[in-house]
């Protein structure tokens, strides 16, 4: 019998001043699978802490990642890379220009070793990115809107969406992080065409043959036939045109107030939003805890939980760990080649 192959996921802290130390500390404090090695980037004083303030003892092994060891293989099932050039720690729970440096630092370093061969010993083959603030990245002089768009960058992904999961609903978003009043100068055929293709794309890696998608309008009424905008005839009839001409099953426009209920009774795999909230508030509504984010489009699987720093609940140990736990249960059945009917927490 083939033995199984061991699965390296990359876990990257967010900022350290959010509730990322301590979801992170409790998702690493539970047992995972033989096959499943969890390697941490970020600062060890943090993960350590939260775990102090939980009740839970440290499951994992500390490695200086300045250190030689850091690039020699490691056998430990549970290690953190220790960025612990910044003292972290004492960061108070609101955005900085430390949060930002230290965040973005331990993202790229992520990156670097998904990026890697497959026979490197510092290669993971998935990352699980913790919350970052974006006011804490644009303190410290970076202009990415957010952890995406960097990805997109960094790999040199020509195509790329984000794509939610959540037990009733998947949806896809045309557009990523762009402020409503700018939808109309950033929407085209081409970024609703990509997200109906990526996303039937990735339910077909979900184990969904032939999946069913419908695209949301952006106006009320789905334009109501050009009374209430035109960019429904104008951009998104065509993308839906081109996508059928490609063999996917797809509808719409639908208006976006009834189509989600729609698809959260079956009657759609798949549903296209045109913009962040569009797509994020049923998802949300539905299913607060359990949604997980999967960035389509990259030469590397990347999930993430779908919330953010939580400052203001930050370091009082009651921040909800189940996000990014279906996060890495997601990212391990995804590197695993799992189909859909095996997908844990997402699909229950």
């Amino acid at each position: 019998m083939q033995a199984q192959r061991t699965i390296k996921i990359g876990i990257t802290m967010g900022d350290a001043a959010g509730i990322g130390p301590e979801v992170i500390a409790q998702v690493l404090c539970a047992d995972h699978e033989p096959a499943v090695r969890l390697v941490v980037y970020g600062a060890n004083q943090p993960l350590a802490l939260a775990a102090d303030r939980l009740g839970m003892r440290p499951r994992w092994a500390r490695v200086d990642i300045d250190s030689p060891r850091a690039a020699l293989p490691i056998d430990e099932r549970v290690i953190v890379l220790d960025d612990c050039r910044d003292d972290v720690h004492a960061l108070p729970p609101a955005p900085s220009r430390l949060g930002g440096l230290t965040s973005k630092r331990w993202v790229e370093t992520a990156i670097e070793d998904a990026l890697r061969s497959s026979d490197h010993p510092r290669h993971v083959d998935a990352i699980v990115t913790g919350p970052i603030c974006k006011a804490s990245w644009s303190a410290a002089g970076y202009r990415w809107a957010g952890h995406t768009e960097l990805l997109a960058t960094r790999t040199t992904a020509r195509r790329h969406a984000m794509m939610f999961l959540s037990p009733s609903l998947r949806v896809v978003l045309a557009t990523c992080h762009v402020p409503l009043m700018d939808i109309r100068n950033v929407l085209t055929i081409g970024k609703v065409f990509d997200a109906i293709d990526l996303g039937a794309a990735g339910c077909c890696q979900l184990g969904i043959d032939a999946p069913r998608v419908a695209v949301a309008g952006l106006n009320p009424h789905a334009g109501e036939g050009g009374l209430l905008g035109d960019e429904e005839s104008r951009l998104i009839e065509p993308a839906i045109t081109l996508a059928r001409e490609t063999g996917i099953d797809v509808t719409g426009p639908h208006p976006g107030d009834c189509v989600f209920h729609a698809a959260a009774r079956g009657e759609f795999d798949l549903v296209v939003a045109m913009y962040h909230d569009q797509g994020l508030i049923p998802v949300k509504i539905l299913h607060p805890r359990a949604a997980v984010n999967w960035t389509l489009g990259l030469p590397m699987i990347r999930t993430s939980c779908d919330h953010g720093t939580a400052f203001d609940i930050a370091g009082r140990g009651i921040a909800d760990a189940t996000s990014l736990r279906s996060a890495l249960d997601t990212a391990i059945d995804l590197a695993c080649g799992r189909s859909l009917r095996t997908l844990r927490k997402v699909t229950a």
